[in-house]
C-alpha cells in the first residue's frame, strides 16, 4: 500500500522588505508549504531573500502567479489593495498584511472577490493569536470598556499611509473582536509631523453596551502596547511587549500567556492557520470582511470617511 502524501500549498511571497523577510523564513521552515519565490519590483531586494532559502526570485509579477496557488502580501501598506486584487483575479488565495488595503472600494472588492471565487482570504492581525493565548475569545461577558495605546518611535516604514492603519489598526480588530459588534458612533482626531500622513490618532468608539479609546502614535522616544479592559466582573490589563497579563475578573485567563507558542510567534501561528484553512478548510481566523471592518473604522478616525454602520 503506497503511503499517504499529505497536500502541500505553493505559495509565493510578495516583498522583499523587512516582512517579506519574515514570511519568506515561515515558508521555508514549514512542512505544508512548497515556497514558491519572492516577488519584488527590485529583483536585488527579492534575490537576497530568494538566495537564502534557494527559491526563486521574481520581479515580474505574473509570472510569479503562475507558479503558485497562494500569496502572502508583504509589500507596503500602499500597495497591499492592488497586489491581492490581481492575485485573486488569477484565482489565488490570499494571506494579506495588515491593513487589508488602504482604500476601502479595494477591500470591498477584495470581499466580494474572495465570495465570488471562493478563495481563501486572511487578513495578517497577528494580535489575534495573542489575544485567543490569553482566553479573550471565550468569555462569557462583553467589554464595557477599552482603552489601547500603542505608542512607536518613528520609522520610515509604515509611513506610505496614517499611523491609524498601520498601527492603531491592529486594536481596532480586537477591540472589534472583544465587542462582537460594530460602533454606532466614531470620533477621530489626528497629527501630521513627520511623514505625509498622520503619525498620531485618537479614537473614540460608542457601542450599544460600550466604548473604546484608542491612542496610537509613532513619534514617541519608546515603544509601548498596552490595553485596558473592563468587564462588569473586573478589569483586565495587558501588556503586549512584556507580555504580561493582571486581572481582577473571575476568569481563567493564561497569565502566562507569554509562553503559549501562539503569543511567541504570532507570525508563524497566522502563516499556519492560513495554510490549515486552505488545504484542510479550518476557519479562517481573520476574514477579509474583519479587515474591511479594521480599515473602515481607521479611515474614519484619520476623517477620510464619515462612519456608517452598513458593514
Amino acid at each position: 500500500m503506497s503511503k499517504k502524501v499529505n497536500p502541500v500549498l505553493k505559495i509565493a511571497v510578495i516583498g522583499a522588505g523587512v516582512f517579506g523577510g519574515y514570511h519568506a523564513n515561515k515558508c521555508a521552515a514549514h512542512p505544508r508549504v512548497d515556497f514558491v519565490g519572492i516577488y519584488d519590483p527590485d529583483i536585488d531586494r527579492a534575490k537576497v531573500h530568494a538566495d537564502k532559502h534557494g527559491v526563486q526570485a521574481f520581479d515580474n509579477f505574473q509570472a510569479m502567479l503562475a507558479k503558485c496557488q497562494a500569496v502572502i502580501v508583504a509589500s507596503p501598506a500602499d500597495t497591499h489593495g492592488s497586489m491581492a486584487l490581481t492575485a485573486l483575479e488569477f484565482g489565488k488565495h490570499c494571506l494579506i498584511e495588515k491593513p487589508v488595503a488602504s482604500r476601502l472600494k479595494d477591500a470591498a472588492k477584495i470581499v466580494r472577490l474572495a465570495k465570488e471565487k471562493k478563495l481563501i482570504v486572511q487578513t495578517g492581525h497577528q494580535e489575534r493569536f495573542v489575544a485567543k493565548a490569553i482566553g479573550l475569545d471565550r468569555l462569557p461577558q462583553s467589554p464595557s470598556k477599552i482603552i489601547s495605546r500603542r505608542m512607536s518611535k518613528y520609522s520610515e516604514r509604515g509611513t506610505d499611509v496614517s499611523v491609524s492603519l498601520d498601527l492603531m489598526t491592529h486594536d481596532l480588530d480586537l477591540v472589534l473582536m472583544l465587542m462582537e459588534q460594530l460602533p454606532f458612533k466614531v470620533r477621530g482626531d489626528t497629527r501630521t509631523e513627520r511623514s505625509e500622513f498622520p503619525d498620531f490618532a485618537k479614537g473614540d468608539l460608542v457601542f450599544e453596551n460600550g466604548s473604546a479609546a484608542l491612542t496610537a502614535s509613532r513619534l514617541e522616544d519608546d515603544f509601548s502596547r498596552t490595553m485596558e479592559i473592563t468587564y462588569p466582573s473586573g478589569e483586565v490589563h495587558i501588556d503586549f511587549n512584556a507580555k504580561t497579563l493582571t486581572h481582577t475578573t473571575p476568569f481563567d485567563l493564561n497569565e502566562s500567556f507569554g509562553d503559549d507558542p501562539s503569543a511567541k510567534d504570532s507570525l508563524g501561528a497566522s502563516s499556519n492557520a492560513f495554510v490549515r484553512a486552505v488545504l484542510d478548510g479550518a476557519p479562517i481566523p481573520v476574514t477579509a470582511q474583519d479587515g474591511y471592518n479594521a480599515l473602515k473604522l481607521a479611515l474614519a478616525i484619520d476623517g477620510e470617511i464619515s462612519w456608517e454602520n452598513d458593514a
